[in-house]
This record gives structure tokens, sequence and C-alpha cells, in this order.
């Protein structure tokens, strides 16, 4: 069997670069990653554990733009070690200007002390910042 560490990377496109770097420069900062890599169209971030890559859609691929309900990219979602954390992000994306779709809430059917937020990035992909009680314990009880 095979077992699997974690997510070690995700990499998007997007549609304008530097709108984009902006926009996850600031969050991503805020949340503890370090711009590690820049070439060319493409930049990674890391924060030890996990890297987030965009990098510039070409020509077609900006000719289409994000639908919410496509085959594909649903949403991606950052764990926070605090529930607090939540609301911290939040208060950073409204500073920012970002698209809330969801203010920080507590989730009690996704499970124990489920709370997040979710918003768009700047081409509408969804991202979600939340944190898990129930998931902590249960990783607590496993050591």
């Amino acid at each position: 069997m095979v077992r699997v560490l974690g997510i070690d990377h995700l990499a998007i496109r997007v549609s304008n670069l530097k709108r984009s770097k902006e926009f996850y420069g600031r969050l991503l900062g805020f949340m503890g990653f370090e711009l590690e890599w820049e070439f060319g169209q493409t930049l990674g971030w890391d924060n030890g554990r996990t890297m987030y890559w965009i990098t510039d859609a070409d020509r077609k691929g900006k000719q289409h733009k994000h639908r919410t309900g496509d085959v594909g990219f649903h949403h991606y979602a950052f764990e926070v070690s605090r529930p607090g954390d939540v609301d911290k992000v939040h208060a950073l994306l409204i500073e920012m200007g970002a698209t809330i779709i969801d203010a920080p809430a507590d989730y009690p059917d996704y499970g124990e002390g489920y709370r997040a937020v979710y918003f768009l990035d700047p081409d509408g992909l969804k991202l979600e910042v939340m944190y898990f009680l129930e998931k902590r314990k249960r990783l607590r009880g496993k050591r």
C-alpha cells in the first residue's frame, strides 16, 4: 500500500499574471507562504509543506473564463490552526476587495467545529479557508 502524506502542490492557470500575483502574494503571505519560485510566467509560493503555483494561461485559455459548475476544479481549501484565523483571513479579504461567497460561519453538518469562509480569486476560482476541530481531535488521537 502507498501512503499519501498530503497534497504537495496545486498549480492553476490565471488570466492576468500581474493581478493574480498581487492577490495571491497578499493572501498567501498573510497565511505564512513565501514566494519561492519566479521564472517566466510561473510563480510558486511555499509554506514548507504545500506549494501553490500560478502560471499565465495561454491565449486560447484566456478566451474562456472559469465557470463554476464546469467539469474540473471546484474549490481548494486552506486549513488553518485556529477558528479565529478564518475571521482574520476574512478581514484581509474584505480589505483586498475580494469577492466573498460565504462570510465566516460554522458548518456543524460538516462535523464538529467546522468553520470556514468561501471566496473567489481574481479569475473566479473558488477558495476556502477552514478550521476543523473534529479533524484536529482525530489526528491527536492517532499520535
